[in-house]
């Protein structure tokens, strides 16, 4: 992308601004568009957390800035930003996207990966959810 995207986000109680500056983290970018807090949002930073936290999910520090991240077994290319909204695909992913007990976030058990390794919770946050 020839730009940073802008993502709105619900972290201003976890995170101060300064401390996001730069950090490399998991997105969902195949969203549609949405205008929150006064400016459009390109997309949903993924989080695990649990009732004491929130972290973000951050990728292996070799993935590319912008490398997709995969789930072994779900291959194939990504779904569309009006399939995503039409087929509530997010209603359905969400319930099975956690955390595993070193905190490699996962969908029904299998890892999400980039690079060469795990997408992994700040702090290794274990058994959380992820959304």
């Amino acid at each position: 992308e020839e730009q940073p995207r802008e993502i709105a986000s619900g972290l201003r109680a976890y995170y101060k601004a300064e401390d996001l500056i730069g950090k490399r983290v998991c997105v969902l970018a195949n969203l549609k568009s949405r205008k929150l807090v006064g400016f459009p949002s390109h997309g949903m930073v993924l989080c695990a957390s649990n009732d004491d936290s929130v972290v973000f999910v951050n990728p292996p520090a070799d993935a590319a800035i912008g490398e997709r991240v995969a789930c072994a077994g779900f291959e194939g290319e990504p779904a569309t930003e009006n399939a995503v909204q039409k087929k509530k695909v997010l209603d359905k992913v969400f319930p099975d996207l956690k955390t595993d007990s070193n905190g490699v976030a996962s969908y029904k058990g299998i890892p999400l990966t980039a690079g060469s390794g795990s997408c992994v919770a700040e702090g290794g946050l274990a058994d959380a959810q992820v959304s």
